[in-house]
């Protein structure tokens, strides 16, 4: 059997190339940068986190403004810091160690997971069915991960030191999909330390969401628009 018999190119026809070999090659780079470049070799989880938040919205900028070769770019950045971080990982010796391996075993195994419809036997009526099967999912999840030691919440595995609009965007659709009632989220704060504005501006986001818009998106836009107004200003004077 010749080489393009193997390669199923019997007819004369290139194969196509593997998807994700290029990846290979970037945990190679990475690899080398940690242990010859004296930046790369002093990073550490904490150091680098702010580069992952960085990059990640300068990813949503590139989004917003629709420079496809931009999102490419930036798409590069994000990944260049999943590497990294699974590379600093690797070197740890006390048993809280992984690799860039376990990282993608670890996403494989939960999109498979929550996907029975398409990796099981279960039908679907079409995405919101989804949702609610994800959401139940993830609800046994959670009961599995606390043991037994306590109930579980729908507000478990919130980022809580995400910025703050996004935060309140993310407990207010986690307590929908729970079945909490919209209203709690316009009553008064009743805690200390909570203001009139910020209860107000929860309420908003409640508005925003019920109104089927992203409160996140819909303030970057209008912010956008009072920063173009601030530079037809500054050049109009």
């Amino acid at each position: 059997m010749d080489e393009q018999d193997r390669d199923g190119a019997g007819d004369g026809a290139p194969s196509a190339p593997v998807r994700g070999t290029r990846l290979l090659e970037l945990v190679q780079i990475m690899d080398k940068l940690r242990l010859n470049c004296p930046w790369d070799a002093r990073q550490t989880h904490a150091s680098l986190a702010p580069y992952l938040l960085e990059e990640t919205y300068e990813t949503v900028d590139a989004l917003a403004s629709g420079d496809q070769a931009a999102v490419r770019e930036e798409l590069g950045d994000v990944l260049l810091q999943v590497v990294f971080h699974a590379r600093v990982a690797e070197e740890r010796s006390d048993g809280t160690g992984y690799d860039i391996d376990d990282v993608a075993d670890g996403i494989i195994s939960k999109l498979t997971r929550r996907h029975p419809h398409v990796f099981g036997d279960l039908t679907v009526s079409g995405p919101d069915e989804v949702t609610l099967n994800w959401d139940s999912i993830k609800a046994a999840e959670r009961a599995a991960r606390s043991g037994g030691s306590g109930e579980p919440s729908a507000l478990d595995g919130v980022p809580m030191s995400q910025p703050a609009l996004s935060l309140a965007a993310q407990l207010l659709r986690r307590a929908e999909r729970a079945g909490v009632p919209a209203e709690l989220a316009d009553q008064p704060a009743g805690a200390p330390g909570v203001s009139d504005i910020g209860q107000e501006l929860l309420a908003l986001v409640n508005r925003a969401r019920a109104e089927g818009m992203d409160p996140e998106l819909e303030l970057r836009a209008a912010a956008r628009a009072y920063a173009d107004r601030v530079r037809a200003w500054e050049a109009g004077r």
